[in-house]
């Protein structure tokens, strides 16, 4: 079945000059590809970055590549000629092909590093699908992908896996070949996909080319450090099996900035306006390698990455962004026991508009369980056992006022099963949220479950000191574990369940898997208790 959409000719497009509307437009099928663009590609597979789906719906998906037949080229091109490539593509109901129910094409252009994005529409909901690109007569990988229940049904189950953190020097993406054999409905994703540091000293113990050694600062190392990175066998085959909803942290752009703030060690007062050109290049590389849909496309250093989606009445899940609108992290380099900055109401992590979105969420949706798909963690992280209070500060322990409003919220617009998913920390936790942390008193509101790294510190390891530092001096929290792995989910109507999922190594391949615990969450009874 063709696009609706009408047809752009080459004269037209090359009219528009730079990467904007057109460029996107073409690459993500609202105008379809004209038969007078042609398929120039320099030899090899351009399919080596492999494929993935996104963002799921009732009625659809977003399908993404990027043709890259050499994604180790130093200028960030992927050794593609700079010219727009015409990418067929398929959807069918079979892995064989025999029912193809949706056949169309889109145009890669240089503008957007030849990575395509076409959103597909009229899709059965609750069914699996297969897709398949083809590009100068090289076919890709197949993948698999499912569109969500209607929004008016009533679903009996939801599977899925969320994961985060995966540095590609401090080891190997083994969780992603055991994600991949799950039985999963979609994957989460809640940042750090990729560190922008350099890549010469790495737990790997492999010699790796210079290029990689620098960090990344402009457009063409990022889209350096995202083929370095989706080059890896075993996050290609997760991304081929499930559709992925995704997000953010920090390391997509810098280590723990702050809206319009730098952190960079020797340039602490860098000009907020040469960091938004940093950010925009870092903005541009990630959706060029990410399923993302048009409404993600970024504007120059800008890019809405808050958004909604459901699956039928079970659970929404609500995906914000802790980066792009926060205040600068509260009290330097000082120590947040004397901070009294990190209170403040006025502070805030979100946003003005993104909270009072989320608030209104809160008020709006009817789905048995709100799951918040959130960057670094919820709850108070006391390090210090004794009567002093000793937090980070770049997460939510950072801007106590917001964190209190927004639980608050919960409680009072009647948020049924509030469970929070985060990443970032490097490490498993359960552990319940509390109305207001510094009352020993306040009632249980929320859940959370942290999750820890793919990869991101190495190999780790399960009962530390620091592991009991922590339970004692937090009784809001019930496990802690620093393996490395993701948590998979199980939620039905009465309970959700997290089993966190561990691997004993990432220094070396070929580590096994299996379930360090699991903690689980009744319905409208929040607060976490073992499985």
């Amino acid at each position: 079945m063709g696009s609706r959409a009408r047809n752009v000719s080459r004269r037209r497009f090359l009219g528009y000059g730079t990467a904007g509307a057109a460029a996107v437009l073409l690459g993500t099928g609202t105008w379809s590809a004209a038969s007078s663009f042609a398929s120039p590609l320099r030899a090899g597979n351009p399919f080596t970055l492999g494929v993935a789906s996104g963002d799921p719906l009732p009625d659809g998906v977003v399908l993404w590549t990027r043709l890259a037949a050499d994604p180790f080229a130093e200028d960030g091109s992927g050794g593609m000629s700079p010219e727009p490539v015409r990418v067929e593509y398929e959807v069918a109901t079979d892995e064989k092909f025999a029912d193809v129910v949706r056949r169309d094409s889109v145009v890669a252009t240089p503008e957007l590093g030849h990575s395509v994005h076409p959103e597909i529409t009229g899709l059965e909901p609750d069914r699996e699908y297969f897709y398949r690109f083809r590009a100068g007569g090289e076919i890709s990988m197949a993948g698999r992908t499912r569109t969500t229940p209607a929004l008016t049904s009533a679903p009996s189950a939801l599977n899925f896996a969320f994961a985060s953190c995966q540095a590609w020097q401090d080891g190997y993406f083994t969780a992603y070949d055991h994600m991949a054999e799950e039985d999963l409905d979609l994957v989460v994703h809640l940042g750090d996909y990729i560190y922008e540091y350099g890549v010469k000293d790495n737990k790997r113990g492999v010699t790796t080319d210079p290029k990689f050694h620098t960090e990344t600062f402009d457009l063409a190392r990022y889209r350096l450090q995202y083929g370095l990175y989706k080059a890896e066998a075993p996050l290609q085959r997760a991304h081929a099996r499930f559709p992925w909803i995704m997000t953010m942290d920090d390391h997509e752009v810098e280590n723990n900035w702050a809206g319009d703030l730098s952190q960079v060690d020797d340039e602490p007062d860098q000009d907020p306006a040469v960091f938004r050109k940093r950010r925009a290049a870092a903005f541009q590389a990630m959706y060029e390698n990410m399923p993302l849909r048009q409404a993600q496309t970024p504007d120059g250093p800008d890019m809405r990455l808050h958004r909604r989606l459901s699956y039928g009445n079970l659970a929404d899940f609500t995906v914000i962004d802790t980066r792009q609108h926060r205040d600068d992290q509260p009290c330097g380099d000082g120590s947040s026991a004397s901070c009294d900055d990190r209170f403040d109401p006025d502070r805030t992590i979100l946003g003005a508009v993104q909270r009072e979105w989320v608030l209104d969420g809160f008020s709006s949706s009817k789905a048995q369980w709100q799951v918040l798909g959130n960057q670094a963690p919820m709850g108070q992280t006391d390090r210090d056992a004794g009567e002093a209070v000793d937090v980070f500060m770049d997460p939510w322990d950072g801007y106590v006022a917001e964190r209190d409003q927004l639980l608050a919220a919960a409680q009072e617009r009647g948020v049924r099963n509030l469970v929070v998913i985060t990443g970032d920390r490097h490490q498993n936790y359960a552990w319940d949220l509390k109305r207001d942390f510094t009352d020993p008193d306040s009632p249980t509101v929320a859940s959370e479950f942290v999750g820890t790294s793919i990869s991101s510190s190495g190999d780790g390891g399960d009962t530390t000191e620091e592991t009991e530092r922590l339970l004692a001096a937090n009784p809001h929290m019930k496990f802690i574990n620093s393996q490395r792995g993701y948590v998979r989910v199980s939620v039905d109507q009465q309970q959700w369940r997290s089993d966190f999922r561990v691997v004993p190594y990432v220094t070396k391949e070929g580590a096994p898997i299996e379930t360090r615990a699991t903690y689980v969450v009744e319905n409208e009874k929040p607060g976490v208790q073992e499985g």
